[in-house]
Parts: C-alpha cells; sequence; structure tokens
C-alpha cells in the first residue's frame, strides 16, 4: 500500500490500523465541533455529486432546462446530450475512482504499463469496478448513497451535542412563518416567508426547518438559500445559519449560557488521535528496511547425503523496503561447519558465503540447502541462526530457524 512516501508491506498492516483509527478519531473530533462538515464539504461522495452536477448543468442547462429535457422524447439533439454528459463522467470516473489503484502499486510503473497495456490483469479490472462504481453513485445514487448506504448519519447521533455546530434553523426569529408581501408589516410575525428555498436547494430534500435530521449532510445550501431570500426582503441574514443547540434553548429561556468549544469528549478524541499519531511517527521513522524471512522445508525435512552429511533444505526471501539495488551475503551461526549453497545458482555456490542481489522495493525469494557434517550434531534438531549483511552499509537482519537431523 503506497501512501505518499510511505510503503506499507502485507505484513505491516498494523500500519493500516494505525491510519485508519487516526482517521476516525479526526472525524470524531470534526463531527464533534462542527457536525457532519465532512460529510458536506470533504467527502469523496459529496465531492463526486457535486462534481457530476456542474457538468450536468454545462451540458443540459439548469434545473428547468433539465427537468424539461427528460420529459421531451428522444430526439438527435436530446441524445447527444445526454452521451456528451456521461462521456465526460465516465472520463471524470476513470481518473479520480480508478485512481484509486495507484495507493496499491508503484505510480509511475503502474502509469507506463498501463498506457502501454501491458499492466496486470486484476489492474485492469479494478480501475473497471471502481470506475464503474464511482460512475453509478456520483452520477445516479447521489445523496441516496448518505441516506441509505452509508452508516455514519447513525453514529452521528453519538457525536453531536448541544455544542457542535450544526446547520439549524432559528425558529425563534422565524416563527410564526407564512407568506409575506411588500406591503406587509413584520410586526406579530416570524421572517421565514415559507418560501421553500431551502427544500428546493437541499440535495436530500429535507426540511431543515424540522429540526436535525439523519438525511441532513450540512452541505449548509439551505444557508445560501435563505439569506438570499433574506436580502431580497430586506431582513438580516442568518435565519437558517451554523449554531449550537444549546444557543438555540438558551434563546428559548432567555438564558445567557454560552457553548463550550472545548470539552472532555474532544480531549479525548484530541488525545487519542495524538497519541496514535506519535506511535505511528516513531515506529516508520524506526523500522528496519531490510527484513528477512526462513521457511524450513517440511518434507523432507532433512537429507542424508553420499559423505554422511545432513541437508536441511530452506526458503529464503529477503524484502528490500530501500530504493536502490543492494547485495548481500549470507552467514548461518549455531550448527558447526554448515556449508550454504543456493539451488538453481551453480555459479554463486562457488563463493562463500553466497551473494544475494535485490532490486529496490521487491521481495526476492531464493532455495537454500544447509549441510553439516552428522558428527557435528548435538540432538535431533539444533536452533540455526541465519546472518544477512549489506555489503555497502553493513546492515544486518537475523532469522532464527532449526536444523533436523536423525535422531540420536
Amino acid at each position: 500500500f503506497y501512501f505518499f512516501f510511505i510503503e506499507i508491506w502485507p505484513q505491516e498492516v498494523y500500519y493500516i490500523t494505525g491510519l485508519l483509527i487516526m482517521a476516525a478519531m479526526g472525524l470524531f473530533i470534526v463531527t464533534t465541533v462542527m457536525g457532519r462538515a465532512w460529510c458536506g464539504y470533504t467527502c469523496p461522495q459529496t465531492v463526486w455529486t457535486d462534481l457530476f452536477l456542474v457538468v450536468e448543468r454545462f451540458v443540459e442547462g439548469d434545473r428547468n432546462a433539465r427537468i424539461r429535457l427528460d420529459r421531451a422524447p428522444m430526439s438527435l439533439s436530446k441524445f447527444a446530450k445526454r452521451m456528451s454528459k456521461f462521456t465526460i463522467w465516465l472520463l471524470i470516473a476513470m481518473g479520480t475512482g480508478g485512481a484509486w489503484v495507484f495507493y496499491f502499486a508503484d505510480a509511475p510503473t503502474l502509469a507506463q504499463q498501463l498506457v502501454n497495456f501491458d499492466a496486470p490483469m486484476p489492474a485492469y479490472i479494478t480501475i473497471g469496478v471502481l470506475t464503474a462504481t464511482t460512475f453509478i453513485l456520483g452520477g445516479f445514487a447521489r445523496e441516496q448513497v448518505c441516506t441509505y448506504m452509508c452508516p455514519w448519519p447513525r453514529i452521528q447521533g453519538a457525536m453531536v451535542d448541544e455544542d457542535s455546530l450544526i446547520v439549524t434553523y432559528r425558529a425563534y426569529r422565524g416563527e410564526p412563518r407564512g407568506p409575506h408581501k411588500a406591503s406587509d408589516p413584520w410586526e406579530g410575525r416570524g421572517h421565514c416567508i415559507d418560501c421553500n428555498q431551502c427544500v428546493a436547494a437541499c440535495p436530500a430534500g429535507i426540511d431543515i426547518r424540522d429540526g436535525l435530521q439523519l438525511e441532513c449532510i450540512s452541505c449548509a445550501l439551505c444557508i445560501d438559500a435563505c439569506n438570499t431570500v433574506m436580502e431580497k426582503v430586506d431582513l438580516p441574514r442568518g435565519l437558517i445559519s451554523y449554531d449550537t443547540l444549546r444557543n438555540l434553548a438558551a434563546h428559548d429561556k432567555s438564558d445567557a449560557s454560552k457553548t463550550k468549544i472545548v470539552r472532555p469528549r474532544l480531549i479525548i478524541y484530541g488525545m487519542v488521535w495524538a497519541l496514535v499519531g506519535l506511535i505511528m511517527a516513531y515506529v516508520l521513522a524506526t523500522r528496519p528496511d531490510l527484513d528477512i524471512n526462513v521457511l524450513h522445508d517440511r518434507n523432507p525435512v532433512y537429507v542424508t547425503l553420499s559423505d554422511g552429511s545432513i541437508r536441511n533444505g530452506y526458503t529464503f526471501k529477503i524484502l528490500n523496503k530501500a530504493y536502490i539495488n543492494r547485495t548481500f551475503t549470507l552467514t548461518t551461526e549455531g550448527v558447526p561447519n554448515a556449508k550454504l549453497s543456493i539451488v538453481g545458482a551453480a555459479t554463486l555456490t562457488q563463493i562463500s558465503p553466497p551473494i544475494f542481489t535485490v532490486e529496490p522495493d521487491q521481495l526476492r525469494s531464493f532455495r537454500l540447502f544447509v549441510a553439516a557434517p552428522k558428527a557435528g550434531l548435538a540432538g535431533e534438531t539444533m536452533p540455526i541462526r541465519f546472518v544477512l549483511r549489506d555489503v555497502e552499509k553493513g546492515t544486518m537482519a537475523t532469522y532464527e530457524s532449526i536444523f533436523r537431523g536423525p535422531k540420536r
């Protein structure tokens, strides 16, 4: 998994866990402070939906024009507009949704392979699936994903409290509502003229005047629509605005209580986020750039050679996490007079100790034989330690395994 300059290997999946914990804590902090600000402004689904709507307005016109186009019978003009819109949507879906595949491969290398049509088939399949889901969810499902597929609307109820800034309708100012003419006085009535522009602007189709609702994604489009109406009727903006439940309740009770920005849950979330971040930073900064793994053959566990010595087979894996080619030497400890040989590399068996070359960011696997005189074995099983050294840097990695022989 590639995350900017950080490369995470399958055996380091705990890094992904750390990143997910930090992401969750960050989402909890944002929700505690500003409700569903993530959903309204930065969620990929919201961004894709807004982007697809921009394309739709550019190709098919404003809302009224699109309604007329939907009701019109199929024609060459309608077909051309629909195909143009779908084509642009597909390109956006491929360039953004499909691009997620680059998190799981070296981006420059994979991009070149895709252009030359020699990339691995799983890459094409993954891009196709991600492109299709982005195209469908962003272009057609839209806010239905937020309401019916996303679990966050249900979780937000536990995250939001009386001091969270949420999109609210200030009923103390708007009620009683009703239509208003230019010559009518404002005394004895609220500022809401019941124009329903907030409902028309809401992508989820809810009425914010009914209070905080599961479908609300805090996109604040209702705030913009209401402020426009307030300006037209010469009234102050902010009938619908970001506010807290504590402020609304205090106004109803003529209380002077103030919103508490810093509160215990926010401190706890912040401390957990910082702690996990510090642990992640330390582990990433100190993790080795070399790793080895040795697997002993299961069958046969050992072989007696013609000269009476005992030979064991191993699968030896070297993981080079650095960005350069590296050359290594391999030695063993624990088994007296052990000799190493590499299967399928006759030119290397003459070199002692054996030399391995591993490319940048690569995992290389070798078949390895270790032979030792039978007389030097202390028992049926002996510990053996493999020591891999970087020829240039001197970096060392070790692995503890076993050497098996006949019963004494």
